[in-house]
């Protein structure tokens, strides 16, 4: 969307109310996947400061980590530098019943790695080459695999870096590499693009949402996530809470009396 173009950004009010409705169906989600033992990988990329950290969050917020894994892999150890290049992302796929979520992914390798010059273009070529028939042979396995690009535009993703350098809970997120990143926006669009035209397959597509408007970005995830994956509510009977035995009573407050409390400084 042209910059003349953006919509007005949306109202908090408005978004936590579509939030709290997306939260309950992504819970019914959950519930479908366990059960049914689905194997799910969603994977996220973008530039620094597009917005990644905060979707995953709004979508872990209200879901079980044992269903739910968020993975964040750091850079490879020196024994991972010698494994094949997808060997430590593999080992993070899902088992029967889980939602794997990628933040930053195997794309490092088209994104970060190429335009830094962490890989050399003989390595990069050989990625852009292999990584549809390893995403292939996923889905194949019967593995669900879902790519999304947050596509955060220059005027705004400038904004977010002023806002980290001047919040001191927020400087951890700004790396020498996301100045780097800032600097280099064309060679990364450059990646980008190659990396969209080489590896968005017909069994495993790029669906890129534009991330200026982060209310907008996580609740437009979210209806991407439900309509990606098939899913109906499971019905279950409702829980009711037991009677409470009264068989080996006792004062189980008196007995913490002299322990060490944290003192209620508020």
């Amino acid at each position: 969307m042209p910059k003349d173009q953006v919509a007005e950004r949306m109202k908090r009010k408005d978004y936590e109310k579509e939030l709290e409705k997306l939260q309950v169906e992504l819970c019914h989600l959950q519930d479908y996947v366990k059960e049914n033992k689905l194997r799910v990988i969603v994977l996220f990329e973008g530039r620094d400061a597009a917005g990644k950290g905060g979707t995953i969050k709004a979508i872990t917020e209200k879901v079980s980590p044992r269903v739910f894994r968020v993975v964040a892999l750091p850079a490879p150890s020196d024994r991972e530098k010698t494994q094949l290049f997808f060997q430590r992302y593999m080992k993070q796929f899902p088992a029967g019943g889980e939602i794997v979520i990628f933040d930053r992914s195997w794309y490092n390798r088209a994104g970060v790695e190429y335009v830094m010059g962490f890989c050399s273009p003989a390595e990069h070529d050989r990625f852009l080459a292999l990584c549809p028939q390893m995403e292939k042979y996923a889905i194949d396995g019967g593995i669900i695999l879902i790519k999304i690009w947050l596509e955060v535009g220059m005027d705004e993703q400038e904004r977010r870096f002023n806002a980290r350098i001047d919040d001191p809970v927020r400087q951890w997120k700004l790396s020498p590499m996301d100045l780097e990143s800032f600097k280099r926006w064309y060679d990364y669009s450059r990646a980008r693009d190659l990396m969209l035209k080489k590896t968005s397959t017909k069994y495993a597509p790029w669906y890129i949402i534009r991330s200026d408007d982060k209310r907008r970005a996580r609740l437009n995830c979210f209806a991407h996530l439900l309509r990606a994956i098939p899913y109906k509510q499971i019905r279950k009977d409702k829980v009711r809470l037991p009677k409470r035995s009264d068989k080996g009573r006792y004062n189980d407050q008196a007995s913490l009396r002299g322990m060490n409390f944290v003192a209620e400084r508020y």
